[in-house]
């Protein structure tokens, strides 16, 4: 009995001693993660950081990302260099987004129809809820219905009324599928009981041109494409999409004093990093852009464009975008709404 005793409390000590050693072990190896990656985010960035932007040079992805670019480059002491991946609704560049190492040195500017509407869609080779962390959204905005001033409609309602009376007889360009200006403008459609034919392009921008040319009859776009050429005369504004007349654009009537409600819609931008990125660095970003947002010259740039800083914590962007999520898919739903 005793020999077994014995036995058995050499075994107990063997198995103690083993644990010990695989906790110091386990121990020794999170210090060094740890040491490693306080180490690396201390020296980040020490190369370019590039931006991604998963639509063309010239639109309002663009120049908000440029805006914020430069800020990032100025406030990191490091070269910040903007990559337009577009094509495919914006699809292509988030598959770009999503295929980059995480390491930190890339991000993205992403608004609502990539990050939020595709996926309900269409089928895409990206997932934003397991490749992508939202660091803050960047900026938000309504939309804005535009007719050529050579254009016979002279308010939302003479529209409305051709639409009912001459079904398909009007078209709208639209930033492709799951942007915002085609959601809005097949919102209007279920809304208001009548039929046009869409007209999909890249980006706004492309858009903008063809109805400057009057090879569109209309568009429901982004402020910052549009808005120089309304100060201009060459553009006419019949509807805003906020719930009441925006103080950027205070002449421009909502689109339910022009008799059509429901319409409300807001498009925004928002900066991702890649999953997996170490938090310090997250950190840093996060910190970074809401010192750059809450910056009076970006306020009023960002105004020039027909948007507004939003400024949120990581939980509040993520919380942003999954109610974004939820308010989309039930339109996408309700309307039967295909991407290509």
């Amino acid at each position: 009995m005793q020999f077994k005793k014995s036995e058995a409390t050499q075994v107990s000590q063997q198995f103690l001693t083993t644990q010990l050693l695989r906790l110091i072990v386990m121990a020794t190896i999170a210090f060094v993660f740890l040491q490693t990656t306080l180490s690396f985010a201390q020296n980040f960035p020490n190369r370019p950081i590039k931006v991604i932007v998963t639509y063309p040079p010239g639109g309002s992805s663009d120049l908000i990302t440029r805006l914020v670019g430069q800020k990032l480059g100025e406030h990191f002491g490091t070269p910040v260099l903007v990559e337009n991946k577009a094509g495919a609704a914006g699809s292509i560049g988030m598959e770009y987004a999503t295929s980059q190492p995480a390491d930190g040195y890339s991000i993205l500017v992403g608004n609502l129809g990539p990050v939020a509407v595709n996926p309900l869609i269409s089928k895409v080779n990206y997932n934003v809820d397991k490749q992508l962390v939202p660091l803050t959204m960047v900026a938000g905005g309504p939309n804005i219905l535009v007719v050529n001033t050579k254009s016979p409609y002279k308010n939302l309602k003479e529209l409305l009324a051709v639409a009912v009376a001459k079904p398909n007889s009007i078209n709208f360009g639209t930033s492709g599928p799951g942007s915002l200006s085609q959601l809005t403008s097949i919102l209007m459609m279920s809304q208001a009981k009548i039929k046009m034919q869409e007209v999909p392009y890249k980006g706004g921008a492309l858009a903008v041109n063809d109805i400057l040319a009057s090879q569109i009859d209309m568009i429901i776009s982004d402020a910052q494409p549009v808005s120089q050429h309304i100060k201009a005369g060459t553009l006419r504004p019949l509807a805003i999409t906020s719930a009441k007349r925006s103080p950027l654009f205070p002449d421009i009537p909502t689109f339910l004093e022009g008799g059509l409600d429901g319409m409300e819609a807001s498009n925004w931008w928002g900066a991702f990093i890649v999953t997996g990125t170490p938090k310090p660095i997250m950190d840093a970003y996060q910190s970074a852009l809401l010192k750059i947002l809450a910056m009076p010259d970006i306020k009023d740039k960002f105004g020039n464009l027909g948007v507004e800083p939003m400024p949120m914590s990581q939980d509040e962007a993520k919380r942003f975008y999954e109610a974004e999520k939820v308010k989309y898919a039930k339109l996408v739903k309700d309307n039967d709404i295909k991407g290509n």
